[in-house]
């Protein structure tokens, strides 16, 4: 008590405001005291995340292909005797109709062929009257017995020499006949003319092609496609052709047929796209493009970039599932336009975190809907 004898010695006012101070102390602490012990941790809070949901897509690739309109059926025609072209009847895009002469070559040669055909089949009946008439003199002297037997069958033998004859002659003559009929080219069915390869004036040789007509009837396109394409092509689950003069019209393909062998030239193989209930306003020669998607298609999940939470090699997503957040790894594919492919990982109905992945951790308790963080 000796220790607080210096109490004594204040004045009471003085001692009576310090007592008050020191209660004052003294209730505040046990006040912070009881507050301290009785704090309890809070719970953790609730995000708010910007989802998607995981929704498969089919993964169809797809290829195009310049081409040009053609006709299903083109007649490449020829003179079938050479000479020199007098005359063209025709210009390109003609339509012909069966029959009509599209080209003419100089036929004089031809035609005296033909006279000497004609004077050598003369002579030739002419020899066969006279061998005719023998015959059938020395056959009644011969039946008067008059003449012997050999004698007769030679005068059959002379007969049958000028009958012969007289067939090659003919035969001649309408070879002849044929060739001169064949100096003028003619159109063998109704069409379209796409090509003139020679000119009045040009000496041109047997089967030389000079004319190309397009037969009326269906129009399809032609294509040049790679060889390492050949098998998607022959796949191909849809083919579409589009026009560049007409861009609202796209008309279905179906392929025809492909070339057994490449070009020697580009190394390309040619194919041939029907064109399936065309539209009239398709003309030949129109510049098409052909539409070529594989058959084989798969289910492919493409995710944003932003989704992609990383921190050594493998990346994953955060996956919402009740209310809970969870690291799920994946394998990732081809990159796209601010996607990634996911080739394994995820699932249809999978609900990802497409925002602020490196701000989550693992268990945290999630509410999808926000627009950010």
């Amino acid at each position: 008590m000796k220790r607080f004898h210096w109490l004594t010695k204040l004045p009471k006012k003085q001692l009576h405001y310090g007592l008050a101070a020191a209660a004052g102390l003294c209730i505040a602490a046990s006040v912070i005291l009881s507050q301290n012990s009785e704090t309890k941790i809070p719970a953790e809070e609730t995000v708010t995340v910007r989802t998607i949901t995981i929704h498969t897509a089919e993964d169809t690739q797809e290829y195009t292909y310049a081409g040009e309109v053609r006709g299903w059926y083109e007649s490449h025609l020829a003179f079938q005797v050479g000479g020199k072209i007098i005359k063209r009847n025709v210009e390109l895009g003609s339509k012909v109709k069966a029959g009509d002469i599209l080209m003419r070559i100089d036929a004089q040669d031809i035609q005296q062929m033909v006279t000497s055909s004609s004077a050598q089949v003369a002579s030739a009946e002419s020899q066969l009257r006279l061998a005719e008439s023998n015959l059938n003199r020395y056959k009644k002297l011969f039946a008067d017995g008059a003449i012997s037997q050999a004698l007769y069958e030679q005068y059959v033998n002379a007969y049958n020499v000028a009958a012969a004859g007289e067939q090659q002659a003919s035969s001649q003559y309408v070879q002849s006949a044929n060739q001169l009929a064949y100096s003028r080219l003619r159109a063998d069915k109704p069409g379209i003319v796409s090509n003139i390869a020679a000119e009045a004036g040009q000496v041109v040789g047997a089967g030389q092609t000079v004319i190309t007509i397009v037969q009326d009837g269906e129009r399809e396109v032609e294509i040049s496609v790679p060889e390492n394409r050949m098998e998607k092509l022959c796949n191909a689950g849809q083919i579409k052709v589009t026009f560049w003069a007409l861009p609202k019209v796209t008309v279905a393909g179906k392929i025809r047929e492909i070339a057994p062998m490449a070009d020697p030239i580009t190394r390309t193989f040619k194919a041939r796209i029907r064109l399936i209930n065309p539209p009239p306003a398709i003309e030949l020669g129109m510049t098409a493009t052909v539409h070529v998607a594989d058959s084989r298609a798969q289910q492919t999940i493409n995710i944003p970039l932003a989704a992609v939470y990383q921190t050594g090699n493998t990346p994953a997503v955060w996956v919402v599932k009740d209310n809970v957040l969870a690291l799920q790894p994946i394998t990732t594919g081809q990159f796209g336009n601010g996607t990634i492919q996911v080739l394994s990982g995820l699932k249809q109905g999978d609900c990802i975190v497409t925002a602020g992945v490196h701000k989550l951790r693992e268990g945290q308790k999630a509410r999808s809907g926000g627009d950010s963080l």
